[in-house]
């Protein structure tokens, strides 16, 4: 080895070394949390049948989720669907945003109105047609909390 080559090398080890030491983040320094969090669940839908689960998500799910917006519950929500499908793999993302980590935890009150309210959105018959065949072509891959990050300037 070169002294050339000694010296080019021993500049790109310690150039490698200061940006790992430069480069550490501080939570609460560099970084913080948004409020809430956000319930991310991933489905794998057979492609064949994607909009008939979208189409009993309509009925099934976004009526509940108006009623927990309306009583702040939850402040967002939505549904994403990938272009292109892989088996075992999500192609439909279902996110809905919590308000705070409190709106998860259970509230015997709150969550027996709201299951009366929402259940009043639909018959019985209505939501097992909404969300009939279901079994047959979607699994869920993952069901997380996940917690928007914030850099600071």
């Amino acid at each position: 080895m070169t002294t050339k080559t000694r010296i080019a090398s021993a500049l790109i080890v310690a150039g490698t070394l200061l940006a790992a030491s430069s480069a550490h983040a501080k939570e609460y320094v560099d970084y913080g949390y948004g409020k809430g969090v956000w319930m991310i669940t991933q489905v794998d839908v057979d492609p064949n049948h994607v909009d008939d689960y979208l189409t009993g998500l309509k009925q099934s799910e976004v009526p509940g989720f108006d009623i927990m917006k309306k009583h702040g519950l939850i402040d967002d929500y939505s549904f994403s669907v990938k272009n292109g499908y892989t088996k075992g793999m999500p192609n439909v993302v279902i996110a809905v945003h919590y308000v705070s980590a409190d709106a998860l935890m259970p509230d015997q009150a709150r969550d027996q109105m709201l299951e009366k309210e929402i259940m009043a959105t639909m018959s019985e018959a209505a939501g097992k047609a909404a969300i009939a065949g279901y079994e047959k072509y979607r699994s869920f891959v993952d069901t997380s909390t996940w917690m928007d990050v914030t850099f600071k300037k």
